[in-house]
């Protein structure tokens, strides 16, 4: 029912419509963006694109059967076999499994095709939904910290080694 592609140019205008559809809600949710974000759209993809190329971030986003994004998930500084996980899916998807399922599917790629180890991922303390998706994923609590000067939590996975 979705499918989980790699960032490539052609997902910009489903991209940018993925996060216009869902603007408020994501204000609502805390993970809102600033009017910049929209303003410098297009500049900021072409530098999303220019850091995935260089090996520095690897994008990702979850579309539907009719080629809509419904979901982006994105590994970010990977180093030493680790990176940190980020994610946020569509109102309209929001709590039927579809995080779960799409972060599942996204640690086996980041073991597969980008031999990572381990995950991390930080998430805010009243973001409650974010961190049963870690959970139910194999995500365990490791501790506090600060996400965009929110109390959060602290989540880290061992990735499966796929066999040799």
């Amino acid at each position: 029912m979705f499918e989980l592609q790699s960032l490539t140019r052609g997902h910009r205008d489903a991209v940018l419509a993925f996060e216009l559809e869902n603007r408020a809600y994501f204000a609502r949710s805390g993970t809102g963006r600033g009017d910049e974000f929209y303003e410098r759209f297009p500049e900021r993809y072409r530098a999303l694109l220019d850091e995935q190329d260089a090996g520095t971030a690897f994008f990702f986003v979850l579309v539907d059967r009719t080629g809509s994004v419904v979901g982006r998930f994105n590994l970010y500084d990977p180093e030493d076999g680790t990176a940190e996980v980020g994610y946020r899916v569509a109102e309209r998807v929001a709590g039927r499994g579809v995080a779960t399922e799409a972060l599942s599917k996204l640690c086996q790629r980041a073991a597969e095709d980008h031999g990572l180890r381990t995950l991390t991922a930080e998430v805010s303390t009243g973001n409650v939904a974010s961190q049963r998706v870690l959970e139910k994923t194999g995500f365990e609590l490791t501790g506090r910290g600060v996400v965009a000067g929110k109390p959060a939590l602290k989540f880290r996975v061992a990735l499966a080694r796929a066999p040799s």
